[in-house]
């Protein structure tokens, strides 16, 4: 055959971003799956071979992926944490922190975020909670979730106090605490889980408590103002 004649096929490119959108896709399913299993079964009774049955995958791939049932509930976790939307929820918090001035605008639209990441992740935790007792891959994660939401609680706290939003008398750390207290996934068992409250309420009554506990009163709404027109609290 004259050489001249032959058809050269081109090469076909290797489309690397196709196929990491295809991976990342099939990531999502498998947590969704997991999520959903842990949630109804708890913890000890998923295994991964229901999970990968349920998600139609291998075993193997889950174990390759993530290195097994702790390390899923990791990533569900840091999943819930970006929240919904397009741009994680952390990434907003702050630079909605960095541009607003007002102490109480930002407390509430932090309130307005936990309507959003309280549902992902709130259950989770209390999953990481009650596998921890007796598996010591979940009792390392929950220490890690522990000082995770401390810090993140404490980044908060500076952020106010920087703002000279703090009420005279509460310092920094106490600040971090209460946020971490009003952060935490027992008060969201309790209102949302155990007494039905919805996330919207949820979120508006921990921004009010928040700011209540934390930020100096105003007049006319001073915090801790008796009816005689006293202030019990200091405000600075």
């Amino acid at each position: 055959m004259d050489r001249n004649n032959l058809v050269v096929k081109p090469k076909r490119h290797y489309d690397s971003s196709h196929r990491r959108r295809q991976a990342q896709r099939s990531q999502q399913a498998i947590l969704d799956v997991a999520r959903r299993l842990f949630l109804a079964a708890g913890y000890p009774a998923t295994t991964i071979a229901s999970i990968a049955e349920a998600a139609d995958v291998s075993v193997d791939s889950i174990y390759k992926t993530f290195g097994g049932k702790a390390g899923l509930v990791r990533a569900i976790w840091e999943r819930g944490l970006a929240g919904s939307g397009p741009i994680p929820a952390w990434q907003r918090s702050d630079e909605m922190g960095a541009r607003e001035a007002d102490p109480r605008t930002i407390v509430r639209n932090w309130g307005k975020l936990t309507v959003e990441v309280a549902p992902l992740v709130a259950p989770i935790l209390l999953l990481i909670r009650a596998a921890a007792g007796a598996d010591p891959e979940m009792a390392r994660l929950q220490a890690e979730v522990d000082r995770a939401r401390l810090s993140r609680m404490e980044f908060n706290a500076r952020r106010l106090a920087d703002g000279r939003g703090l009420r005279r008398g509460i310092t920094l750390q106490m600040a971090g605490d209460v946020l971490w207290t009003y952060s935490s996934p027992e008060l969201y068992e309790l209102l949302v889980l155990r007494r039905g409250w919805s996330a919207e309420d949820y979120g508006a009554f921990i921004a009010e408590a928040m700011i209540a506990a934390l930020l100096p009163g105003t007049p006319g709404n001073r915090v801790g103002q008796d009816s005689s027109g006293g202030d019990s609290s200091e405000s600075g």
